[in-house]
C-alpha cells in the first residue's frame, strides 16, 4: 500500500508563486511515475504534470514554461514549483503515484487546494 500527502497550497495573488510536495510512503518501490493533476470548481480533473525516476519529465500546453515539476527519490517526495499563477490555475491538486506514462493513475493524495486571486 502507498499513502501519498500532499502540502503547500494556499491563496496567492495573480503573478505569485507556490510550491507544492507529495510524501510517499509505504510500497513505494512500485512507483515509476508521479504526477499532478487538478479539479477546478464545476470541471473534470484534467492532468498537469509528470515525472519518471529517471527524471523524464513532461506537461500540459497551459503550463508549459510556469511549472516545473521534480522529485527528490532518496526522499520519496515529488514536488510542483508553480510561477506566474493566474486565477485559471485556481483547483484542488492531487499527485498519483503509479506506472502509466505520462498520466499515471495509481495512488492519490488527498489533495491541497491552490486558489489565485487579487
Amino acid at each position: 500500500q502507498v499513502r501519498l500527502v500532499e502540502s503547500g497550497g494556499g491563496l496567492v495573488q495573480p503573478g505569485g508563486s507556490l510550491r507544492l510536495s507529495c510524501a510517499a510512503s509505504g510500497t513505494t518501490f512500485s512507483i515509476a511515475v508521479m504526477g499532478w493533476y487538478r479539479q477546478a470548481p464545476g470541471k473534470q480533473r484534467e492532468w498537469v504534470s509528470s515525472i519518471t525516476t529517471g527524471g523524464s519529465t513532461m506537461y500540459v500546453n497551459s503550463v508549459k514554461g510556469r511549472f516545473t515539476i521534480s522529485r527528490d527519490n532518496a526522499k520519496n517526495t515529488v514536488y510542483l514549483q508553480m510561477n506566474n499563477l493566474k486565477p485559471e490555475d485556481t483547483a484542488v491538486y492531487y499527485c498519483n503515484g503509479g506506472s502509466t506514462w505520462p498520466k499515471p493513475n495509481g495512488y492519490w493524495g488527498q489533495g491541497t487546494q491552490v486558489t489565485v486571486s487579487a
